[in-house]
């Protein structure tokens, strides 16, 4: 399957025909007599191949006057994910228009943050997506709309203006075309879209099958920092209507806070979300699917890594394993100094200290988080001799957070990825394990490849693996581009988190 516009015809009828969720969110399949566009999973009748078109995204469809299918909900598949294994412009402007930025900023803003003209960027995403920025963000914004009026009570004028419309007009028309119902219509079809409690909103996250649980939410549960995240037992409704746990943890949002709820089901996460300001929902969703890694393609990642033979037992006996992301990359930067060298519990101690101390109060009736994380702004004015550690960490978590703080680093959604590895590189205190877990976990490169890390190296010692830094990066050759991927099966087999980390 080729990306981009130039989809591979053949490939996408067989997919089409197949009925194959594989491919949700890679393309999307416009029906000529129809007008109607589908994933290529959608349950009805396959229409005759002549019949069908392809197109890259929602949006390309949407300006070639197609309408969203009721039945498979198009709108709603897994994104694409293009834009987490590449880290070149169209990648990083997909992923800022996930994160709102053209609804906050503008397409003048989205192309700042890139660092090209805003005419270079429409031209590359109409080139690979078959819409520019306005169109796409215009898609995310009918997909926002129809869940709040799915989901929520609010009135329809609150609705249009959280979804990032400027314009009740703007919002009627958008949801009209794109899914050929008004909006009061669209609710309608929802008997219980008046239930439900003010600010708290209840969605369901779509990924790709298989999906190894465990792997994500033990990852988490066993690493949170105590205020901002937790584990809470019969916190959500399971399958049965029984309570259930999830795991839960603050958020800094662009127009306020939140919190999250997220929880494991057999062919969705759930996940509730309590948003100071429904501005940031599209926000949320989009940082909540990025931490969980929930856009991953984990067939053809598993493809790759059970070419190996001494891989292969340990992909057949867990598929589907996600690398744990965040939803704040600074944040995690610092974490990841604090876990230099110490138990993962002393990490978690000094992490819950720093919140204590410097981070935002906020109110959770429902659980035990207090805070947010602390900003880099918030720590780059903490006095060095308060931070419990050894002198050289602090002068190493000093100069991060200096350096986040006055926009030197930055590791965000539209980050060059080779950019900011060298800048990490260039800190004091900071060695190629550190570097490593920042790009896996907050830059998401899927092909960062911790050598140095004690459970990796021990893990491929059990295995038969070589063991030395050196001679296991030139055997995970094969791994590419899926490296850090090889580094959650490789922690399987060791008891992770590891006790020791270094720097």
């Amino acid at each position: 399957m080729q990306t981009g516009t130039h989809l591979d015809r053949e490939h996408c009828v067989r997919a089409v025909q197949s009925k194959d969720a594989r491919f949700d969110g890679w393309f999307f399949t416009a029906v000529l007599t129809t007008r109607i566009y589908c994933r290529p999973s959608c349950p009805a009748v396959p229409p005759k191949p002549e019949n069908m078109t392809f197109y890259p995204s929602a949006a390309a469809c949407q300006q070639a006057g197609f309408r969203a299918c009721k039945r498979c909900r198009p709108d709603t598949s897994p994104g694409s994910p293009e834009w987490n294994r590449r880290a070149d412009l169209v990648a990083r402007a997909m992923r800022l228009i996930a994160d709102g930025v053209v609804d906050r900023e503008g397409v003048p803003g989205l192309a700042a943050r890139l660092g090209y003209s805003a005419r270079q960027v429409e031209r590359q995403l109409l080139a690979e997506l078959g819409a520019g920025p306005l169109a796409l963000a215009r898609a995310q914004r009918a997909q926002t709309a129809r869940l709040l009026i799915e989901t929520t009570p609010l009135p329809m004028a609150e609705i249009a203006f959280a979804a990032g419309f400027s314009s009740i007009r703007a919002f009627n028309d958008t949801v009209r075309e794109v899914f050929a119902l008004s909006p009061s219509e669209l609710r309608a079809r929802v008997p219980d879209s008046g239930a439900g409690t003010p600010g708290v909103l209840t969605l369901r996250l779509p990924f790709r099958a298989p999906l190894n649980p465990s792997n994500l939410f033990g990852h988490l549960a066993a690493t949170a920092v105590p205020g901002v995240e937790e584990w809470l037992p019969d916190c959500l409704s399971g399958v049965d209507g029984a309570p259930t746990g999830a795991y839960r943890r603050t958020l800094r949002l662009p127009y306020g806070h939140g919190i999250a709820a997220l929880a494991p089901r057999p062919d969705h996460i759930v996940c509730r979300l309590t948003l100071s300001d429904l501005r940031d929902l599209t926000v949320a969703i989009s940082r909540c699917r990025r931490l969980l890694d929930l856009d991953a393609d984990p067939v053809a990642v598993d493809d790759r890594l059970r070419a190996d033979p001494l891989l292969a037992p340990l992909v057949g006996r867990g598929p589907g394993r996600r690398v744990p992301r965040t939803v704040d990359e600074a944040e995690f930067a610092v974490r990841a100094v604090l876990g230099q060298q110490v138990s993962t519990a002393a990490a978690r101690t000094h992490a819950a200290r720093l919140v204590t101390a410097h981070g935002k109060p906020l109110d959770d009736p429902e659980g035990g988080l207090t805070h947010l994380f602390p900003s880099p702004e918030a720590l780059a004015d903490v006095d060095p001799g308060t931070l419990a550690m050894p002198r050289t960490r602090r002068a190493t978590l000093t100069t991060l957070v200096r350096r986040l703080a006055d926009g030197e680093l930055h590791l965000g959604a539209d980050a060059d990825w080779a950019q900011a590895r060298a800048r990490l590189l260039a800190l004091p205190g900071f060695g190629p394990w550190t570097v490593d877990v920042i790009a896996m976990r907050a830059l998401g490169d899927p092909d960062a490849f911790l050598a140095t890390d004690l459970g990796v190296r021990r893990a491929a010692k059990e295995l038969g693996l070589p063991s030395t830094p050196a001679a296991l990066t030139a055997r995970a050759e094969s791994w590419r581009p899926w490296r850090a991927y090889a580094v959650q099966y490789l922690w399987a087999t060791d008891s992770h988190p590891i006790n020791v980390l270094p720097a």
